[in-house]
């Protein structure tokens, strides 16, 4: 979806290496905020298009794990919206918000991880666990890849409270460029092919951060 491109872009933006130099470290957070943002209007539109939960509703696993990685994968979503939100007004209020951003990104991180598990279960009934020649593959597993990149960058993200830093800067900024690398490259694969009409089974979960 259009949404995950562009909010992996943002995510990407606000982890290059540079960037920070070039923009102070407000600005840096409301990229990552406004990521976020795509990221849960994807989330919700792709949550829709699976349908809408009801007992019984669907016979296949297939369906039904669909529904689910979308629906956690949009609680992920809306996850980070909390985490980069915090770390903006933590620039702004310090005394206020400092540290309260992690739980949430991590919350996120741990969602991600679940939907992608889902989204590749949904798809090995499908298909099989191993067809690299299917988009719908690539896009799971990318995704999947993604999810465990910003579980590494939430990872090391979290403050040793002895110094008041986080365990590695450059282990988180590189988790999160690898996962907005990945969602990005997962939401291109749901592009239909020219000329092909789409197929319903690419639902796809990026981030899915990251995701996401």
């Amino acid at each position: 979806m259009r949404g995950f491109a562009i909010g992996s872009l943002l995510f990407a933006l606000g982890s290059t290496p540079g960037y920070l130099g070039l923009v102070d470290v407000t600005a840096d957070n409301v990229t990552y905020f406004l990521g976020s943002v795509f990221f849960t209007i994807a989330g919700f539109t792709q949550l829709r298009l699976t349908g809408r939960w009801q007992p019984g509703s669907w016979s296949s696993k297939d369906a039904w794990d669909d529904w689910w990685a979308a629906a956690i994968q949009f609680l992920g979503t809306l996850a980070f919206n909390v985490s980069t939100l915090v770390a903006t007004l933590g620039t702004i209020y310090p005394e206020t918000f400092k540290h309260m951003g992690w739980r949430p990104d991590f919350v996120g991180s741990i969602c991600f991880i679940v939907a992608s598990v889902l989204a590749v279960r949904a798809t090995t009934h499908r298909e099989s666990l191993w067809d690299p020649e299917a988009r719908n593959w690539w896009n799971t597993w990318l995704n999947m890849a993604g999810a465990v990149a910003f579980m590494v960058s939430a990872i090391f993200a979290w403050i040793n409270p002895s110094t008041g830093e986080p365990l590695s800067t450059d282990w988180t900024n590189m988790g999160t460029f690898a996962g907005a690398v990945c969602f990005f490259t997962a939401a291109l694969l749901l592009k239909p092919e020219a000329d092909q009409p789409p197929d319903p089974s690419l639902n796809g979960n990026g981030p899915h951060p990251d995701e996401g």
